[in-house]
């Protein structure tokens, strides 16, 4: 029996060739979207759930209630975990790590630049499962100046010679490192980024009354906690208050600044954290993506299921016959829902067959690797098989239940008819495709805008042109600046501390507010030259800029930005001008305001900054070149750092590519819904397409005595059009609201967004309007072109 339905099935496949290639070829494009999504989902919801006590590790971050602001921070005080182990009963470990630091190392006579550098207490590997290879977990990170590198950077410092006991030196501090442990890369769903790591006691043994281990206003170590097994994070939350009043209350008051000490799951910190600019993941996307492929299935399955059921009444007399030789409805329905199943399956062949195809150029367009292979994890494949059986389910039930139900005499006598059911269901059906495709295409077009928006605003400074050089406080610094400047093509040349879109240093500081009042405030540092503010075109609206011919300005002018002036409550930046600051010490008094500029993205709005002369203070040398002359002016300033700067290699990058960069998982997030929008609309019209055949096929005698009466081929086009048209329009009444809820919430995510964008509604319904008209017109025309005498002897 079986193997008689199963001749029966490849037989009609072979039969419907056309109809068969549009509803394997749709599904399995539908299916592969699907699954490639699904691996990109599972993973980026996998980050750091690795680890075997995950379930116990904890974030300690911190909100810093000032008196006129909360400050966010991704870590607490530096000193604030030290004691946590012995003061509070649910902590096991506790242990601080500082991330993502660059250094330069010197191994023998080759100068390596390192990024990805990390410090760590000694208890790190006690908390987090990173396996080391050689050395020993519980002492490698005890001892000062212990170094443990990855594998990868083990193979970069000394290619096939062990490692273990080997000496670097490292520039920025002069000291020379042991490697005491190799640790296998990290994973890459990781949310830390560590190629090397060096023990904290290097710094922390400082007995000093400036040694960081007593820094409280310090806020540069992320910092996590073991809890003891079923110990309760809400419980060890409430305690914070009273362990900060009994390590250092005294001083907080005294301060005015109060953290609040909040515990992060570690597996919430990739996906949900915002804190300080440390957001890496966004969970807004990955339900995004969840609901793009499952969109993406339906639209397939709706294809799959329209076609199934617009042939099913060419089917009738077979049933009919089926039925007068004694098979049963079961048997009947069974057949159905087995052939769909098969035509499923071929569909999932080829669906995995494409999904390890496109897997490289899926893993470079996501920007990580999300998977090596559909076969490193076979269970994943259990879904896609999952999926198979029931759309083929689905697929054949509702044939299977209407021409099983049939009375055979009726059938074989050519009364067999459909109803209304199943035209209502498969107009249904298509509306649910194109709402769902037509809103993809909507959340596209917004995407891409918002993008759009954000590299075309005025940031406020100038960063074209802009070579940035880190010189790493080299002690010739100034005579290599002198240099520079004195270059063919070179325009100027300034030193800083910072420049936008590297970050920023935040620390606090005292202004006068508008009441007279010394306030505290938590505002960006940036420290600069004579020459940076007019090289980089930052305006000054009141006030004036740092200038040489006032002697003071090296010591004690300062410059705020216009958010600061706002913060401290004046009303003018002109009534800012005058007032005194206090900065690390050191006293003085704001001659000017510049106008606020974009120190990050735009999905951050514009923090308070104070800005001073500091040449010293600066390691990045701001090169502005003229354009016309860049490649001779490059290779010169290579020439001279490589005969100045002789200890470190030549690295620079340009201002626009650094500020740009800040961009790039939103780049990578519309490239993805740019690719996923355009296979839905693709799998969309090609079930319009076999429909629209269908119907073609189904109205041929009219389509002939409508031409022999004289209708024209516009005339037929319409004809054909006029109703799936119709059912698009009805797709965009529904998907124009739906999208603009989800849309409205995304563009919430951005602190500078787009603010009109009706337009592209507009634009996407009229694609969507032509894609289909295309589609349609193409059955349609070919219909229209018949010699009307073929189409009337059409039986």
């Amino acid at each position: 029996m079986i193997k008689n339905y199963l001749r029966t099935a490849l037989r009609n496949l072979w039969r419907h060739k056309g109809f068969s290639l549009l509803n394997i070829v749709g599904l399995s494009i539908g299916m592969t979207a699907f699954f490639l999504i699904f691996l990109y989902v599972r993973f980026e919801l996998s980050y750091d759930s690795f680890h075997s006590k995950a379930d116990r590790i904890y974030r300690v971050v911190s909100d810093v209630k000032t008196p006129t602001e909360t400050r966010h921070y991704n870590a607490p005080p530096v000193p604030a975990v030290i004691h946590m182990a012995g003061e509070l009963p649910e902590v096991q470990v506790a242990v601080r790590v500082s991330l993502g630091d660059n250094w330069m190392v010197i191994r023998g006579d080759q100068v390596f630049e390192q990024e990805d550098v990390s410090f760590a207490d000694s208890a790190f590997f006690r908390v987090f499962d990173f396996p080391l290879l050689k050395g020993d977990p519980r002492t490698a990170l005890r001892d000062p100046y212990s170094i443990i590198l990855t594998e990868t950077t083990a193979k970069k410092f000394f290619g096939s010679i062990d490692p273990m006991g080997q000496s670097l030196t490292l520039t920025r501090d002069k000291f020379h490192g042991k490697v005491t442990g190799v640790m296998k890369d990290l994973p890459e769903n990781s949310h830390m980024k560590i190629a090397m790591m060096m023990s904290l006691t290097t710094f922390s043994q400082d007995t000093s009354a400036h040694a960081f281990d007593k820094q409280w206003d310090n806020y540069g170590f992320s910092s996590y906690l073991l809890l003891k097994p079923n110990a309760s994070a809400s419980a060890l939350q409430a305690r914070f208050p009273a362990y900060l009043e009994k390590m250092n209350g005294s001083e907080m008051h005294k301060t005015q600044q109060v953290p609040t000490l909040l515990l992060e799951p570690v597996r919430d910190v990739y996906l949900y954290s915002t804190r300080d600019g440390s957001k890496t993941g966004n969970i807004t996307n990955v339900y995004i993506f969840s609901i793009i492929g499952t969109f993406i299935l339906l639209i397939a399955c709706i294809n799959f299921v329209n076609l199934t059921t617009a042939r099913s009444a060419e089917r009738a007399k077979e049933v009919g016959i089926r039925k007068v030789m004694g098979a049963g409805k079961g048997m009947l329905a069974g057949q159905f829902i087995g052939e769909s199943i098969i035509l499923c399956l071929i569909a999932c062949i080829l669906a995995a067959l494409f999904s390890a195809l496109l897997l490289p150029a899926f893993n470079q367009l996501a920007g990580k690797v999300i998977s090596s292979g559909i076969f490193s994890q076979p269970q994943y494949l259990l879904v896609l098989l999952g999926a198979v059986i029931g759309i083929g389910l689905v697929a054949g039930l509702y044939p299977a239940l209407v021409l099983s139900s049939f009375q055979p005499v009726a059938v074989l006598k050519g009364r067999f008819s459909t109803g209304t059911r199943g035209t209502i269901l498969r107009k249904t059906l298509v509306i649910v495709q194109f709402t769902i495709a037509t809103g993809l295409m909507i959340a596209t077009l917004v995407v891409y805008d918002q993008l759009t928006y954000m590299r075309s605003q005025d940031l406020g400074f100038s960063k074209d042109q802009e070579l940035i050089l880190d010189t790493r406080d080299d002690s010739v610094k100034m005579a290599f600046k002198q240099e520079v400047s004195r270059m063919p093509g070179v325009l100027s040349t300034a030193f800083a501390n910072n420049v936008p879109g590297s970050g920023d240093f935040t620390n606090g500081c005292q202004l006068e507010n508008v009441r007279g009042d010394m306030q505290p405030v938590n505002a960006c540092v940036y420290f600069v030259d004579f020459d940076y503010l007019g090289q980089l075109d930052m305006k000054i609206v009141a006030g004036r800029a740092f200038s040489r011919g006032f002697g003071m300005d090296t010591a004690h002018a300062m410059i705020l930005n216009e958010t600061a002036v706002r913060l401290l409550g004046y009303p003018t930046p002109e009534k800012a001008v005058g007032r005194r600051y206090n900065q690390f010490g050191r006293e003085g008094t704001i001659v000017g305001v510049v106008k606020d500029f974009h120190i990050r993205s735009l999905q951050e709005v514009i923090k308070p900054l104070t800005i001073r002369i500091e040449p010293r203070a600066g390691d990045l040398l701001c090169v502005k070149i003229d354009g016309r002359h860049l490649p001779a002016a490059m290779a010169a300033i290579e020439s001279k750092w490589k005969q100045m700067l002789t200890d470190r290699p030549f690295t620079y990058f340009f201002l626009d590519e650094l500020f740009d960069r800040q961009y790039r998982s939103e780049y990578r997030f519309g490239r993805l819904f740019l690719n996923f929008a355009i296979l839905a609309i693709f799998i969309s019209c090609l079930g319009l397409m076999g429909l629209a055949s269908y119907s073609t096929l189904q109205r041929t005698k009219e389509i002939g005595v409508r031409k022999v009466v004289g209708a024209s081929v516009g005339d037929i086009v319409v004809l054909l059009s006029k109703d799936f048209l119709k059912l698009v329009c009805w797709a965009f009444l529904v998907a124009a609201p739906v999208s603009w809820f989800f849309i409205d919430g995304w563009l919430r995510g951005f602190a500078y967004r787009i603010d009109s964008y009706w337009w592209i509604f507009l634009l996407a319904g009229l694609v969507a309007l032509l894609v289909a008209l295309v589609t349609i017109s193409f059955q349609a025309i070919r219909a229209a072109l018949v010699n009307p005498v073929v189409s009337l002897k059409t039986e």
